[in-house]
């Protein structure tokens, strides 16, 4: 069985490494032309950071990123309101992981040429037909077009997947959930412990998240910023590549009263500003047909509120291989593949569109506008524990389940 991934990021690229481990035959083909450590922070939840250690990548892990301790929430004083352990802290047998996007996929990347062969990049998808028996792929490399013949083609190229536009090409539009970000890298003192993922303030407002992503820089510090703008709705394109600009940014957050990170100096040492929309899409009523499905950002794009789209590709990729190792019929595999994966990540997309805890940040806004010593005066218990529920929802799995449930590996 020969299976062809369209997309070179982090979904793809575990694919691959996940087929390699179950004995199947995988090719990986990127439209860019070489890939590079690009990108900014990305957390790695427990249940991803199993399926990469079953992998053999715990090491590799442990060796560039930050062992995540607390997921901080406070307001725009700095004021604390919940902390929630994660990780090994929360009672799991893996932790979670702060790192580099573009390391993690450099070290992916390496992994699958060690492995499994070389990605194929500069090669873009162009069209897919099927006739039952294989998937005929259309490629084009510089001016040459391309015709491969495969058993199964799974599209893993992002929120704006070209193999998704194929099977739904009318009636998917990216959609706008009116918050604007910004996102960049900066070299700041220690925030909190050093390995605390802290969000100040409401991105229904003005929202301030940073975190340490460098085992060996540990002063590389992640930052997000992210301002409401206008009300949701479908946007025809959008860039994640796009450069922001500090005089943008800026004015939102210069007057916050901020004791843990010196927001302007931040972002005045960050020498390349990322802009985008917050976006995401519906969720689709099916990934794919016959012996073509979608993984990761290209089935399921979600809001990156609860740190767990780049762990649910892995998720994603691990199920795929082991669907299409324990199945004679690569369309039967693929069924089973979708009918475990969708509906859960179709209900984290609606989940994270809710914008779960920013209700109770409100609350805290509107009764301590000016801040507060003790938040056991601003919120009741029951409060707090929606909060801490709400953002489990969108991040977490559950622990003993997790713990004590059998390998994915074949």
């Amino acid at each position: 069985m020969r299976t062809m991934v369209v997309g070179g990021g982090i979904g793809g690229l575990t694919t691959a490494l996940s087929l390699h481990a179950a004995g199947l035959e995988c090719v990986v083909v990127e439209a860019a032309s070489t890939l590079r450590p690009l990108g900014v922070g990305i957390n790695l939840q427990p249940h991803a950071v199993r399926e990469l250690t079953e992998l053999g990548l715990g090491g590799v892990l442990a060796g560039l990123a930050v062992e995540t301790s607390f997921m901080t929430f406070a307001d725009r004083h700095g004021n604390i309101i919940l902390a929630l352990p994660r990780g090994r802290g929360a009672g799991y047998r893996w932790p979670q992981y702060s790192i580099h996007r573009g390391e993690l996929q450099m070290a992916l990347l390496a992994a699958v040429e060690e492995r499994a062969g070389p990605v194929r990049t500069g090669v873009r998808f162009e069209g897919f037909a099927q006739d039952g028996d294989s998937v005929l792929v259309t490629l084009r490399q510089g001016g040459r077009v391309l015709r491969e013949r495969v058993d199964v083609l799974v599209g893993a190229d992002g929120v704006q997947s070209s193999v998704r536009a194929r099977l739904w090409p009318t009636g998917d539009p990216l959609l706008w959930s009116g918050i604007r970000m910004w996102r960049g890298l900066a070299l700041a003192d220690q925030v909190l412990d050093g390995a605390t993922v802290l969000l100040g303030g409401s991105n229904l407002a003005g929202k301030f998240v940073t975190y340490h992503i460098s085992a060996n820089n540990p002063r590389l510090l992640n930052w997000v910023a992210e301002v409401k703008e206008t009300e949701p709705g479908p946007v025809r394109e959008a860039d994640w590549s796009r450069a922001g600009r500090l005089s943008d940014v800026l004015p939102h957050f210069e007057s916050w009263k901020y004791p843990h990170v010196d927001i302007p100096a931040v972002l005045a040492g960050t020498r390349r500003i990322l802009e985008y929309p917050m976006a995401d899409r519906d969720p689709l009523p099916r990934w794919g047909e016959g012996r073509v499905t979608l993984l990761g950002d290209a089935a399921h794009p979600m809001y990156p509120i609860g740190s767990n789209g780049g762990s649910q590709a892995v998720l994603d990729a691990r199920v795929l291989a082991r669907c299409l190792a324990t199945h004679t019929d690569p369309a039967a595999a693929l069924s089973a593949y979708e009918a475990e994966r969708r509906p859960p990540t179709s209900a984290l997309v609606l989940a994270h569109r809710a914008l779960p805890i920013e209700e109770t940040i409100r609350l805290v806004t509107e009764r301590a506008p000016e801040g507060f010593t003790d938040i056991g005066e601003v919120l009741t218990a029951a409060e707090l524990a929606a909060m801490a529920d709400a953002q489990r929802r969108i991040s977490d799995a559950d622990v003993r389940a997790l713990n004590e449930r059998e390998s994915w590996s074949v």
